[in-house]
């Protein structure tokens, strides 16, 4: 039971670490008039606890994050934030979907706008809950492993 109480310690520590930092438009742009946002997300796949940075002139550009009404619309009006920092690090702290655009007059409708979509992070197959089997023993679902009832026997992994 200890070995299978450190295997899922190990597990979730990983799971935990597994943040990726993601800077807007990169490798090939940034945050910009130039890049095609669509494509650049739609070969990412976002997780709460990952970072999203857009680095930009701060003389030509901003970041708003907006509803979807202001996303569809192209409008900063209601907005949730605005960075105007030009190196703005946004933390995605929960699934769901976000959305940025850059408010500065006739960018947005060019198409300086990006949704991104939080999906909850694949921890892998699930293990089974440990059950008991008709000897006393233990099945624990995470390494399948085996221990005998007095703990005095073998282990056995299948």
């Amino acid at each position: 039971m200890a070995l299978a109480a450190v295997l899922a310690a190990v597990a979730v520590a990983q799971v935990a670490t597994a943040a990726t930092s993601y800077t807007v438009g990169a490798p090939d742009g940034l945050w910009d008039m130039h890049t095609d946002y669509a494509e650049w997300v739609a070969a990412r796949t976002f997780h709460p606890g990952d970072n999203i940075t857009f680095t930009y002139s701060r003389e030509l550009h901003d970041v708003v994050e907006v509803g979807k009404a202001g996303y569809d619309a192209c409008s900063s009006a209601n907005n949730v934030s605005a960075f105007r920092s030009g190196n703005d690090v946004v933390a995605l702290t929960a699934v769901g979907t976000r959305y940025f655009l850059c408010g500065l007059t006739g960018h947005c409708v060019s198409g300086m706008k990006i949704r991104i979509d939080v999906v909850a992070a694949s921890t892998g197959p699930v293990a089974a809950p440990p059950t008991t089997s008709a000897g006393g023993n233990v099945v624990a679902g995470l390494g399948a492993l085996v221990v005998t009832q007095a703990l005095l026997g073998s282990i056995s992994v299948w």
